[in-house]
């Protein structure tokens, strides 16, 4: 059985042609999810990966919509070899873990995605340090207007009154607390 895996990295994109590929290649069922690939918590990946069974091939479209690096590539890659099943990449047409060639062409394309993560978040960096030492980057915006949090918690309100109040987390209420009060 051919069994697909889709992802994309925010809400607002969109699934549609990775979900497409994967069914006009032939895959009977297609796991799918709108998660950060630098997280490890994709509950559709992993259903996927305990959904397939021996003789199963798992297809993706691209190796970036299904590891996050070199070594969460291998480490899937052998759970899913362990139980016979094999992996194939549709747009890295060279990627099938079924041959010996498709096995090298993966560790080298492997190696070079995880270059290219690597060059991206170095060049973020520069540029973020560029931007801070022109007084352009100044962090998020402040999303907690902390004033009127301890104005409430001064006024005796319960912390978790505040959080509801404010639409914040009673973590947030808390670290704002003066450490006398707690």
């Amino acid at each position: 059985m051919l069994v697909g895996y889709a992802r994309v990295s925010t809400t607002d994109q969109d699934l549609t042609i990775q979900l497409e590929r994967l069914t006009t290649m032939g895959c009977e069922r297609v796991f799918s999810e709108k998660r950060s690939g630098t997280t490890a918590d994709r509950p559709e990946l992993q259903n996927c990966l305990d959904f397939v069974r021996e003789g199963d091939v798992l297809l993706v479209t691209r190796l970036d919509r299904f590891a996050r690096s070199m070594v969460d590539l291998h480490n899937m890659l052998s759970r899913l070899s362990s139980r016979g099943v094999g992996f194939r990449c549709v747009d890295q047409a060279g990627v099938d873990t079924t041959t010996p060639h498709g096995k090298l062409m993966l560790g080298v394309l492997g190696s070079v995605a995880e270059f290219e993560t690597g060059l991206r978040a170095e060049r973020q960096r520069e540029g973020i340090d560029k931007a801070k030492a022109a007084g352009a980057y100044k962090g998020g915006k402040t999303r907690i207007d902390a004033d009127r949090v301890r104005s409430m918690l001064a006024e005796g309100m319960n912390p978790s009154v505040v959080a509801r109040t404010m639409d914040i987390s009673r973590q947030s209420v808390y670290r704002l607390m003066p450490s006398d009060d707690l």
